[in-house]
């Protein structure tokens, strides 16, 4: 391992559990651990399958991947 890329390994998992805490945990004030589970697991459905993504030229990250899905693969 040569140690090139080492900064963007991280980057999309840094980026998600900031949006996570900016997005759902600072704004909701769970008291125990299964409404903090119960708060999450709503909070990924939202953005897995309701909320439009720029990067994905406006389509849920589900749609994204299930149209992936369904594509047939191609090999060069």
């Amino acid at each position: 391992m040569d140690g090139r890329g080492r900064a963007l390994d991280n980057v999309f998992c840094e980026r998600l559990w900031r949006s996570v805490k900016y997005e759902n945990i600072y704004l909701n004030q769970y008291d125990t651990v299964r409404q903090l589970q119960v708060g999450l697991s709503a909070y990924f459905d939202f953005k897995n399958h309701e909320r439009p993504h720029q990067s994905l030229n406006y389509r849920t990250p589900a749609e994204e991947h299930f149209v992936l899905c369904s594509e047939p693969a191609v090999f060069a």
